[in-house]
């Protein structure tokens, strides 16, 4: 079972897609999958105090429990003008 973890701005640009297919286990949390997401894409860790989740379109924190249907979004800070 995996999940779809969207990445935006320039965590999408870091890793180069947009979406990844990440494996699913009961009992995930935003921060479980988080951790297991930086340990392959280290270079998540400069974003690590500054992301913003959303599960299902809902902002989340690292506390929300992920169901194994829902998508988890990583929302970097965002600056423009």
């Amino acid at each position: 079972m995996t999940i779809t973890v969207l990445l935006f701005a320039s965590l999408a640009e870091k890793i180069g897609k947009r979406e990844l297919q990440v494996p699913y286990k009961t009992g995930d949390t935003v921060e479980s999958i988080v951790n297991r997401l930086m340990k392959e894409y280290p270079v998540l860790e400069t974003f690590k105090n500054s992301l913003l989740y959303a599960v299902n379109e809902e902002y989340a924190d690292l506390t929300t429990i992920v169901d194994s249907k829902a998508s988890l979004a990583l929302i970097p800070p965002v600056s423009g003008g």
